[in-house]
Protein backbone atom coordinates (compact mmCIF):
# COMPACT_ATOMS: atom_id res chain seq x y z
CA UNK A 1 0.00 0.00 0.00
CA UNK A 2 1.80 3.55 -0.97
CA UNK A 3 1.74 5.37 1.98
CA UNK A 4 2.36 9.49 1.77
CA UNK A 5 4.07 12.27 4.02
CA UNK A 6 6.57 9.50 6.10
CA UNK A 7 8.24 11.32 8.81
CA UNK A 8 10.96 8.95 9.32
CA UNK A 9 12.35 7.93 12.65
CA UNK A 10 14.58 5.04 12.05
CA UNK A 11 16.61 2.90 9.75
CA UNK A 12 17.05 -0.57 10.74
CA UNK A 13 17.29 -4.40 9.57
CA UNK A 14 14.22 -6.13 8.80
CA UNK A 15 13.45 -7.81 11.82
CA UNK A 16 13.71 -11.33 12.52
CA UNK A 17 10.77 -10.88 15.08
CA UNK A 18 7.42 -8.72 15.44
CA UNK A 19 8.70 -5.53 17.01
CA UNK A 20 6.45 -3.66 19.55
CA UNK A 21 5.79 -0.35 17.27
CA UNK A 22 5.54 2.47 19.71
CA UNK A 23 3.10 5.16 19.47
CA UNK A 24 4.03 8.51 17.30
CA UNK A 25 2.78 12.00 17.78
CA UNK A 26 -0.23 11.27 16.13
CA UNK A 27 -0.67 7.83 14.97
CA UNK A 28 0.71 4.28 15.82
CA UNK A 29 4.31 4.31 13.86
CA UNK A 30 4.74 2.05 10.81
CA UNK A 31 7.09 -1.12 9.73
CA UNK A 32 8.14 -0.82 6.19
CA UNK A 33 10.23 -3.32 4.75
CA UNK A 34 12.70 -2.85 1.87
CA UNK A 35 14.77 -5.59 0.29
CA UNK A 36 17.30 -5.63 2.97
CA UNK A 37 16.48 -2.90 5.60
CA UNK A 38 13.35 -1.09 6.86
CA UNK A 39 12.38 1.93 8.11
CA UNK A 40 10.01 3.26 10.99
CA UNK A 41 7.92 6.01 9.69
CA UNK A 42 4.31 7.83 10.67
CA UNK A 43 2.03 8.33 7.74
CA UNK A 44 0.73 11.80 6.95
CA UNK A 45 2.17 14.12 9.17
CA UNK A 46 2.59 17.48 7.88
CA UNK A 47 5.88 18.98 8.65
CA UNK A 48 4.87 22.51 7.04
CA UNK A 49 2.09 22.81 9.35
CA UNK A 50 4.43 22.51 12.27
CA UNK A 51 6.81 25.76 11.28
CA UNK A 52 5.40 28.80 12.64
CA UNK A 53 4.02 26.93 16.07
CA UNK A 54 7.48 26.38 18.73
CA UNK A 55 5.17 24.08 20.98
CA UNK A 56 4.41 21.60 18.50
CA UNK A 57 7.79 21.62 17.23
CA UNK A 58 8.56 20.74 20.30
CA UNK A 59 6.39 18.04 21.44
CA UNK A 60 7.17 16.59 17.75
CA UNK A 61 11.07 16.63 18.50
CA UNK A 62 10.26 14.82 22.28
CA UNK A 63 7.98 12.45 20.02
CA UNK A 64 10.93 11.70 18.04
CA UNK A 65 13.64 10.94 20.40
CA UNK A 66 11.08 8.72 22.77
CA UNK A 67 10.04 6.85 19.65
CA UNK A 68 13.81 5.77 18.45
CA UNK A 69 14.36 4.94 22.36
CA UNK A 70 11.50 2.50 22.89
CA UNK A 71 12.74 1.07 19.60
CA UNK A 72 16.35 0.96 20.83
CA UNK A 73 15.19 -1.15 23.63
CA UNK A 74 14.01 -4.02 21.40
CA UNK A 75 16.63 -3.49 18.23
CA UNK A 76 19.12 -1.96 16.99
CA UNK A 77 18.47 1.32 14.77
CA UNK A 78 20.00 4.26 12.83
CA UNK A 79 18.49 6.98 14.32
CA UNK A 80 17.58 9.53 11.36
CA UNK A 81 17.78 13.32 12.55
CA UNK A 82 14.47 15.18 13.59
CA UNK A 83 12.96 16.43 10.87
CA UNK A 84 13.09 13.35 8.57
CA UNK A 85 10.36 13.00 6.05
CA UNK A 86 9.58 11.09 2.31
CA UNK A 87 6.96 12.54 0.46
CA UNK A 88 5.94 8.62 -0.52
CA UNK A 89 6.55 4.86 0.60
CA UNK A 90 8.37 5.06 -3.24
CA UNK A 91 10.59 7.68 -2.36
CA UNK A 92 11.31 6.02 0.94
CA UNK A 93 12.18 2.68 -1.04
CA UNK A 94 14.23 3.96 -3.73
CA UNK A 95 16.92 5.83 -1.17
CA UNK A 96 16.99 2.90 1.14
CA UNK A 97 17.97 0.98 -1.61
CA UNK A 98 20.41 3.34 -3.22
CA UNK A 99 21.91 4.19 0.34
CA UNK A 100 21.92 0.25 2.23
CA UNK A 101 25.46 -0.34 1.82
CA UNK A 102 26.11 3.22 3.74
CA UNK A 103 23.37 2.44 6.01
CA UNK A 104 24.26 -1.12 6.68
CA UNK A 105 28.16 -0.17 7.41
CA UNK A 106 26.55 1.97 10.13
CA UNK A 107 24.11 -0.22 11.61
CA UNK A 108 26.95 -2.83 12.04
CA UNK A 109 29.28 -0.51 13.48
CA UNK A 110 26.76 0.82 16.18
CA UNK A 111 25.18 -3.00 17.02
CA UNK A 112 24.99 -4.48 20.57
CA UNK A 113 26.70 -0.58 21.56
CA UNK A 114 25.35 2.48 23.72
CA UNK A 115 25.77 5.90 24.16
CA UNK A 116 26.48 7.28 27.49
CA UNK A 117 27.53 11.00 27.93
CA UNK A 118 30.07 11.98 30.57
CA UNK A 119 29.76 15.87 31.71
CA UNK A 120 32.42 17.58 32.80
CA UNK A 121 31.75 20.25 35.20
CA UNK A 122 34.49 22.79 35.76
CA UNK A 123 35.04 23.43 39.53
CA UNK A 124 36.41 26.89 40.77
CA UNK A 125 39.32 27.54 43.00
CA UNK A 126 38.90 29.10 46.88
CA UNK A 127 40.43 32.35 46.12
CA UNK A 128 42.67 34.32 48.62
CA UNK A 129 40.85 37.63 49.71
CA UNK A 130 43.92 40.38 49.67
CA UNK A 131 44.07 42.17 52.61
CA UNK A 132 42.26 45.73 53.06
CA UNK A 133 44.39 48.78 52.22
CA UNK A 134 46.45 48.72 49.22
CA UNK A 135 50.05 48.28 50.40
CA UNK A 136 52.87 45.63 49.74
CA UNK A 137 50.65 42.70 51.20
CA UNK A 138 47.65 43.89 48.98
CA UNK A 139 49.49 43.76 45.77
CA UNK A 140 51.60 40.36 46.61
CA UNK A 141 48.37 38.88 47.67
CA UNK A 142 46.67 39.82 44.27
CA UNK A 143 49.48 38.23 42.56
CA UNK A 144 49.48 35.13 44.59
CA UNK A 145 45.58 34.96 43.53
CA UNK A 146 46.46 35.28 39.89
CA UNK A 147 49.15 33.07 39.88
CA UNK A 148 46.65 30.45 41.65
CA UNK A 149 44.00 31.01 39.05
CA UNK A 150 46.29 30.14 36.50
CA UNK A 151 47.56 27.07 37.97
CA UNK A 152 44.26 26.06 38.39
CA UNK A 153 43.29 26.18 35.12
CA UNK A 154 46.43 24.81 33.62
CA UNK A 155 46.14 21.52 35.65
CA UNK A 156 42.16 21.89 34.91
CA UNK A 157 42.91 21.74 31.58
CA UNK A 158 45.91 19.04 31.57
CA UNK A 159 43.17 16.90 33.59
CA UNK A 160 40.50 16.97 31.02
CA UNK A 161 43.38 15.68 28.32
CA UNK A 162 44.73 12.84 30.29
CA UNK A 163 40.96 11.49 30.62
CA UNK A 164 40.52 11.58 27.15
CA UNK A 165 43.44 9.56 26.38
CA UNK A 166 42.54 7.28 29.32
CA UNK A 167 39.19 6.87 27.72
CA UNK A 168 40.83 6.08 24.45
CA UNK A 169 43.74 4.55 25.28
CA UNK A 170 43.46 2.59 28.40
CA UNK A 171 39.25 1.92 28.25
CA UNK A 172 40.21 2.23 24.16
CA UNK A 173 36.00 3.54 23.91
CA UNK A 174 35.78 5.00 20.80
CA UNK A 175 34.62 8.58 22.08
CA UNK A 176 33.02 12.46 20.58
CA UNK A 177 34.16 15.41 22.18
CA UNK A 178 31.69 18.66 22.59
CA UNK A 179 32.68 21.78 24.55
CA UNK A 180 30.14 24.22 25.25
CA UNK A 181 31.56 27.19 27.12
CA UNK A 182 33.15 25.95 30.25
CA UNK A 183 31.24 22.07 30.66
CA UNK A 184 32.52 19.94 28.42
CA UNK A 185 30.81 16.45 27.26
CA UNK A 186 32.31 13.32 26.15
CA UNK A 187 29.82 10.73 24.31
CA UNK A 188 30.64 7.08 25.01
CA UNK A 189 30.47 3.90 22.71
CA UNK A 190 30.37 1.44 25.04
CA UNK A 191 29.34 -2.42 24.28
CA UNK A 192 26.25 -3.80 25.94
CA UNK A 193 28.02 -6.22 27.94
CA UNK A 194 30.15 -3.71 29.29
CA UNK A 195 27.85 -1.23 31.22
CA UNK A 196 28.20 -2.25 34.73
CA UNK A 197 32.28 -2.19 34.00
CA UNK A 198 31.62 1.31 32.89
CA UNK A 199 30.64 2.74 36.12
CA UNK A 200 33.72 1.12 37.74
CA UNK A 201 35.71 3.13 35.37
CA UNK A 202 33.71 5.85 35.76
CA UNK A 203 34.91 6.34 39.29
CA UNK A 204 38.41 5.98 38.14
CA UNK A 205 37.72 8.74 36.01
CA UNK A 206 36.64 11.15 38.99
CA UNK A 207 39.35 10.31 40.97
CA UNK A 208 41.92 11.54 38.04
CA UNK A 209 40.10 14.55 38.06
CA UNK A 210 39.61 16.07 41.05
CA UNK A 211 39.23 19.92 39.49
CA UNK A 212 35.99 18.74 37.77
CA UNK A 213 32.84 16.81 38.89
CA UNK A 214 31.68 14.39 36.35
CA UNK A 215 28.23 13.15 35.92
CA UNK A 216 27.37 9.97 33.69
CA UNK A 217 24.24 9.86 32.00
CA UNK A 218 21.71 7.09 31.30
CA UNK A 219 22.02 4.27 28.03
CA UNK A 220 21.13 5.91 24.81
CA UNK A 221 20.75 4.95 21.05
CA UNK A 222 24.18 5.88 20.07
CA UNK A 223 23.21 9.21 17.68
CA UNK A 224 26.72 10.85 17.90
CA UNK A 225 28.46 7.76 16.08
CA UNK A 226 26.49 7.38 13.12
Amino acid sequence: MELENLYTYAFLEIPSSPLILPQGAANQVVLINGTELAAIVEPEIFLESLQNNDQKIIQMALCHDRVICELFQQVTVLPLRFGTYFTSTNNLLNHLESHKQEYQDKLDKIKGKNEFTLKLIPRTIEEIVPPEGGGKDYFLAKKQRYQNRNNFSIAQAAEKQNLIDLITKVNQLPIVVQEQEEQVQIYLLVDCQNNTLLLEQFFTWQKACPRWDLLLGDCLPPYHFI
